[in-house]
């Protein structure tokens, strides 16, 4: 396998919500001109289509992912693309393209180029009833309900076997919901946690479709990117999981967060209206044990649920006074 050093990296699926972050904490790092930014359909933000390459790309089509590695030379892959949970379940057949035949392509180019290493995240999603809900552990059974789910379990196999098979140096966190202050999230489960800050500053109410004793494992954008880069940057004689690592950041119930908004915006009501994604959520761990993460590559969260809230409505509030939302 190749060992030039890393100096040019793809992010896949730059423009969502991890992707949009993550593409500019790489361009701080490595050089705005060094992290080509790659999205599909949604139109890139001016800050992230001015400050570096973007191209736009269809990871459904190998021969697409080929020609921008090769035009950039890129050695260094962060895979974002990926249809969601709650999307996953209305369009099962386009999940399974976008997210398995998507990271297939993308693990079968990094081969034939010699690319050096491979960012794919998981998720929580692979976790389903038979698992127990609190403190799940790394090595729990995995029998997700979803097809979202259905497809990072395969992607978790498929990286594991391009590492053993081929020697490709494939890492991977399992994600918990994300919460961000930048791009709005587009059809996760977990969204809800973000939508509620918009609609507390916007209108001081908002309409939950989960229940008010809903406890998810969240995690604020900062340590998100954070995770990811620390995993990349980590020594390859630390990195013993080459299916997905469990990491987390904070737990919360949904009345839990509304409580915590309320404390900023006094005047904030939050009422709960289940819907499909309710069923979604209860099939998932209310908390995440990531000691392994912990101890191997010495992952560590920063952000709890109160600096977490006071941050996002500063930003966001910000943001709407200027006219940016």
């Amino acid at each position: 396998m190749s060992t030039k050093t890393m100096k040019r990296i793809l992010v896949t699926g730059a423009t969502g919500q991890i992707g949009s972050e993550l593409t500019m904490e790489l361009r701080k790092r490595y050089g705005s001109y060094n992290v080509i930014a790659a999205g599909h359909r949604r139109k890139p933000s001016e800050k992230l289509f001015s400050s570096g390459p973007f191209e736009y790309l269809d990871v459904t089509k190998k021969g697409n992912v080929g020609k921008v590695v090769e035009k950039y030379d890129v050695d260094t892959i962060y895979h974002l693309a990926a249809v969601l949970s709650a999307i996953g379940e209305q369009n099962p057949q386009l999940a399974w393209a976008v997210n398995i035949d998507g990271l297939y392509n993308v693990l079968e180019v990094a081969r034939e180029h010699n690319v050096v290493r491979v960012f794919w995240p998981s998720s929580i999603a692979v976790f389903g009833p038979e698992t127990s809900r609190v403190d799940t552990p790394q090595d729990a059974v995995l029998i997700p309900r979803t097809m979202y789910g259905v497809t990072k379990v395969a992607g978790e196999l498929l990286c594991n076997y391009y590492f053993i098979r081929f020697g490709l140096d494939v890492r991977s966190v399992r994600y918990p919901g994300i919460i961000s202050s930048e791009t709005p999230p587009v059809g996760g489960t977990t969204d809800y946690a973000v939508k509620i800050f918009y609609e507390a500053l916007e209108k001081k109410r908002y309409s939950c479709f989960v229940r008010e004793d809903t406890v998810l494992p969240m995690m604020y954008m900062p340590d998100c990117t954070k995770a990811a880069i620390d995993l990349m940057d980590a020594d390859s004689s630390r990195i013993k999981c080459r299916t997905s690592y469990n990491v987390t950041g904070i737990s919360f119930s949904a009345g839990e967060l509304a409580a915590e908004i309320k404390k900023h915006i006094p005047g904030f009501e939050c009422e709960y209206k289940p819907d499909f994604r309710q069923k979604i959520a209860d099939s998932w761990p209310m908390s995440i044990d990531d000691s392994v993460a912990r101890e191997e590559w010495s992952w560590k969260s920063t952000y709890d649920l109160a600096a977490m809230t006071k941050d996002m409505i500063e930003k966001l509030a910000k943001r709407f006074a200027e006219g940016n939302l």
